[in-house]
C-alpha cells in the first residue's frame, strides 16, 4: 500500500514537472520569464486559470482545446506530461527505496536525480524544437553538478579531484562558447555537446556516459535506417544535410541508461 502511494506521489510530481518543462521549452528561447509570468494560451494569449493548468487531466477534460479560443492544443503537451510522470516513477522504482527503512543516501540521490532530469528534459525539448542548447539551462546544469560533487564528496573523498577537473573543463567550455557566440552570433555545436557530456560525467559516471554515447549512435542509426526505408517506399531521395538535434538524442539516451543501470544494480545484480 505504501509503495503504491510512493508511485502515485512520484507520478504526480512527474506530470507537474512535465507541465513546467513544456512551459520552459516554449518560453526560454523567447527569453520570457518561466517563474513569475502567468501561463497563457499561445494562440489567443488568454490568461489560463487553475482548472486549465492541471497536467494531463485538463487536456482530457477540455478535449485538447483551449477553453477560450477553442483552438486545438498539440498532443505533445499531454504526451510529454505523461512521459515525464512515467520516467519519474521508473527512476524512483529503480532505486529500490525501502519505505520502512529509509536510506538517506538514496533519498538524496532521488532528489538530485530529479534535478538532473529537469535539466535533461528541458535541454532535450529546446534542442528538438529549436536545435540549440539553451545556455541558461547549461548554467543550471553547472549548479546541479556542483551539488552532486558536494554530495559525492560526503560518500567518497577520493573522487573530489576527478570531479573538480570535469567541472573546471565544463566551466572553461562554457566560457569558450560564450566568446564564440559573441563573435559569430551563434553557439559552437561541438563545444555545447562537449559541455553536455562533461555534465553527464559529473552527474553519473564514466561508464554510463560511454553507454549513453553508444546508445545515442544506435538510436540515430536506427532512425536513419527507418527514414531510408520509408523514403525508398515513397521513391524519394533522403536529404541528410539538415542539422540533427544531437543533444536531444543524448539526453533521452542518458535518461534511459541511468534508469536501466539502476534497475540492473538494485534488482538484477546479486
Amino acid at each position: 500500500m505504501i509503495e503504491t502511494i510512493l508511485v502515485i506521489i512520484l507520478f504526480l510530481i512527474g506530470i507537474y514537472f512535465g507541465s513546467f518543462f513544456t512551459l520552459a521549452t516554449y518560453r526560454l528561447p523567447k527569453k520570457e520569464n518561466i517563474l513569475y509570468k502567468h501561463s497563457y494560451c499561445p494562440s489567443c494569449h488568454h490568461k489560463l486559470e487553475m482548472l486549465d493548468l492541471i497536467p494531463i487531466f485538463s487536456y482530457i477534460f477540455l478535449q485538447g482545446k483551449c477553453r477560450y479560443c477553442k483552438k486545438p492544443i498539440g498532443p505533445r503537451y499531454f504526451l510529454f506530461e505523461l512521459l515525464t510522470g512515467i520516467v519519474f516513477v521508473l527512476f524512483g522504482l529503480s532505486l529500490k527505496i525501502n519505505i520502512y527503512l529509509l536510506q538517506p543516501e538514496k533519498v538524496i540521490y532521488l532528489g538530485l536525480g530529479i534535478l538532473y532530469f529537469v535539466s535533461l528534459f528541458i535541454i532535450a525539448g529546446i534542442n528538438k524544437e529549436k536545435n540549440v542548447i539553451q545556455k541558461s539551462v547549461v548554467y543550471y546544469g553547472v549548479f546541479v553538478a556542483i551539488l552532486y560533487i558536494i554530495y559525492s564528496c560526503t560518500l567518497d573523498i577520493q573522487n573530489v579531484y576527478k570531479y573538480a577537473i570535469y567541472l573546471t573543463m565544463m566551466l572553461i567550455l562554457v566560457l569558450l562558447d560564450t566568446v564564440s557566440f559573441k563573435r559569430n552570433l551563434q553557439s559552437n555545436d561541438t563545444i555545447q555537446i562537449s559541455i553536455l557530456i562533461l555534465y553527464m560525467l559529473i552527474a553519473t559516471n564514466e561508464y554510463i556516459a560511454i553507454i549513453t554515447i553508444l546508445f545515442t549512435i544506435l538510436i540515430m542509426g536506427i532512425e536513419n535506417m527507418l527514414i531510408h526505408i520509408k523514403l525508398q517506399k515513397s521513391q524519394k531521395v533522403y536529404n541528410n544535410k539538415g542539422k540533427r538535434p544531437i543533444a536531444f538524442y543524448i539526453c533521452i539516451a542518458n535518461i534511459i541508461t541511468v534508469i536501466g543501470i539502476n534497475f540492473l544494480i538494485n534488482y538484477g545484480m546479486k
